[in-house]
């Protein structure tokens, strides 16, 4: 057995906490601005609250086809820059920059068709029905905004440069709440949707001037020719499919999830509540596919596997500390996301039951974004799949009859394990890291 090089180790473990730190502060803010929304609509009463909560995991479905995008591009850019091959990663920018505003554009408008019956699919109550439509409409104008964000934050990410996005992720949380503060008590439900919207108008376009004007090695250069580049675009499309089919299924498993649950009462805030566990994991996926994308890119794949496994360690420890405090904080959380005492104790008891698997929530979060580093992301998004709509869906069509809402979240959480336990052993067999 291999002894572990300390003095090796140590520069590569403080290398990750370098990149992770900010890209934790990027996803936290992410899951900030739903809370800010869900609080300041709260006050509004229950029903509003819940009108969000109806339809958030059909707004991750859409975020989801966003992010493989940004993935499809920006895993490129990673292993250009590793190799030192900046032209090339310019290249990739404009090309991911036109694909996406194209792809966005796509889905704004299927965003505003399906906004008007979209919660009465989802099985909300009536009387909910008029303010989730409202605040989906908003998200769906917001698409491209979303996208330009996402791909920005992407890049300068793979170039290395991860405060950026943290800061103006948080300055839009500071703007969601101005916005939210100005627009709530005027539109209601729909102002804070208004609001998150022109918060991420003004970050998306301030986060293209850093990327395309400020950044060293992306800034777009008047003198570079543009020249279609097919290759790219095929690469893009080999990456982020798998990504954005998995993305889909999974998020449509998420709706599927909520048409099961809706029925049964408001407890989808336990979701979104749930959601400030596992951004660090997120975060620290986003440094592993910098870190291995780059060391891939460098020919490095020894180097590639080391730095993936070392955030895969690091996402599930800081994972089952985060689950560990909500289980102990859920309550103070709820008294933020709603007002109603019994929805609260309810909420409380069921997320208790689905923190018990973050940890391998964590390391599946990490070990995906690790592979995808590798352009690997293929089998893991038919590992997720078949997680979540064969284990997951399975368990909660059987449990959710005797056990009703705590049937579904004990479902949630065994699959979560079974899905890390999956993830973990594609991190250790996957060819990817063995290519030479």
């Amino acid at each position: 057995m291999n002894r572990i090089n300390w003095t090796e180790l140590k520069p590569q473990i403080q290398q990750v906490g370098r990149l992770s730190l900010p890209a934790i502060l990027t996803q936290i803010t992410t899951i900030a601005m739903q809370y800010i929304d869900s609080a300041m609509v709260g006050a509004l009463g229950a029903n509003a609250s819940a009108a969000i909560g109806l339809v958030s995991s059909t707004t991750w479905l859409l975020s989801g086809t966003i992010y493989a995008v940004s993935a499809g591009f920006s895993v490129q850019v990673a292993h250009q820059i590793g190799g030192n091959h900046d032209k090339k990663a310019r290249d990739v920018v404009r090309h991911g920059i036109a694909s996406a505003l194209v792809v966005s554009a796509v889905l704004c408008l299927i965003g505003l068709l399906i906004s008007h019956p979209l919660p009465g699919w989802l099985g909300g109550a009536q009387k909910i029905r008029r303010n989730a439509t409202l605040y989906f409409m908003m998200f769906a104008i917001m698409l491209p905004f979303s996208q330009l964000n996402s791909l920005m934050s992407s890049f300068l990410q793979c170039s290395g440069d991860m405060v950026t996005p943290s800061i103006l992720n948080a300055v839009m949380c500071v703007l969601d709440v101005i916005f939210n503060a100005l627009l709530i008590p005027v539109f209601g439900v729909m102002g804070a949707g208004m609001g998150t919207m022109l918060a991420c108008a003004v970050i998306s376009l301030t986060g293209a001037w850093f990327c395309c004007v400020r950044n060293p090695r992306l800034r777009l250069r008047r003198k570079e020719k543009t020249v279609f580049d097919a290759k790219i675009l095929k690469t893009a499309f080999k990456i982020g499919v798998p990504v954005a089919v998995q993305e889909i299924a999974m998020n449509s498993a998420m709706v599927a999830a909520t048409m099961l649950i809706a029925p049964l009462g408001s407890i989808a805030i336990a979701v979104t509540a749930e959601g400030l566990c596992y951004m660090p994991g997120y975060g620290i996926g986003s440094a592993a596919t910098t870190l291995v994308g780059r060391s891939y890119g460098a020919g490095n794949y020894k180097l590639a596997k080391r730095y993936g496994n070392i955030c895969i360690a690091m996402g599930a420890v800081l994972m089952a500390i985060t689950g560990g405090l909500m289980m102990i904080f859920c309550p103070f959380v709820f008294s933020i996301l709603t007002p109603d005492p019994q929805v609260r104790s309810f909420a409380t008891e069921v997320l208790r039951i689905e923190l018990l698997a973050e940890p391998f929530f964590g390391a599946s979060i990490v070990a995906a974004g690790a592979l995808r580093g590798t352009g690997d992301t293929f089998v893991p998004s038919l590992l997720n799949l078949g997680s979540i709509w064969v284990i997951r869906l399975g368990l909660a069509v059987l449990l959710i009859t005797p056990l009703g809402l705590r049937g579904m979240w004990i479902a949630m959480a065994i699959e979560l394990c079974i899905r890390g336990l999956l993830l973990l052993y594609r991190q250790h067999t996957s060819k990817y890291y063995k290519i030479s």
